[in-house]
């Protein structure tokens, strides 16, 4: 059974996350626009990706693999770092690149998959 949940960045055509059987795939997850500040991005976007796994009984434990997009790889250290906020129990697979954004502000975004058995 697949099972798309609503957009959490109104766009219609971006669910905030599918379920297909034990596996979540996550969508982009981003925000903290208002500051020009890595950690503080960071953190809205860990909080945003958190948020999307609690609305269908998932955790951050139980991400399996991260995809870290960041705009300036000058960043990385700092991102990065902020993993350990938000893993104590190890971390998922990960990988990290650089790109432009749509919205000019943003400084990184997350995605990945998540593994919870029904």
């Amino acid at each position: 059974m697949i099972k798309r949940m609503p957009t959490h960045c109104g766009d219609d055509t971006c669910p905030s996350c599918v379920i297909a059987g034990d596996y979540i795939f996550l969508a982009h997850h981003a925000g903290g626009f208002e500051k020009n500040d890595i950690v503080y991005q960071m953190e809205a976007c860990f909080n945003s990706l958190k948020n999307t796994l609690q609305s269908v009984g998932a955790s951050l434990d139980d991400m399996v693999q991260i995809h870290l997009y960041l705009k300036n790889i000058e960043d990385f250290r700092k991102a990065r770092d902020v993993f350990y906020k938000y893993f104590k129990n190890g971390f998922p697979a990960r990988m990290s690149t650089t790109t432009d954004f749509v919205n000019p502000s943003c400084l990184c975004m997350l995605d990945g998959i998540a593994y919870k058995k029904s």
